[in-house]
């Protein structure tokens, strides 16, 4: 199946952000552990959300130091995250990943 670069990135990252917002993976380590994808590719996916209006701030964890703590998400936008866990199989073939 051919499909756009366009379709991969909007998918890319409606994937991250479930992988954040459903504790699977809340860091960039945890994301290339789960997708596969390069740390440059993670980082910029998690940049990107906001394009998307998903609004994902980093938590620094309460004392710790050197960006230790988490990606969370606070508001999804117009985005449906139920039509995301609903298609998430689809997503993850079109898309490469385990």
């Amino acid at each position: 199946m051919d499909v756009s670069k366009t379709k991969t990135s909007f998918y890319r990252r409606l994937y991250v952000a479930w992988l954040v917002d459903s504790g699977t993976a809340t860091s960039v380590p945890a994301l290339m552990e789960t997708t596969g994808m390069p740390r440059r590719t993670a980082q910029d996916t998690l940049a990107a959300l906001s394009d998307l209006d998903i609004d994902c701030v980093f938590e620094q964890a309460e004392g710790a130091r050197n960006h230790s703590g988490q990606y969370v998400i606070r508001d999804w936008g117009a985005i449906d995250k139920h039509w995301i866990k609903s298609n998430l199989s689809t997503i993850k073939t079109l898309l490469g990943y385990p």
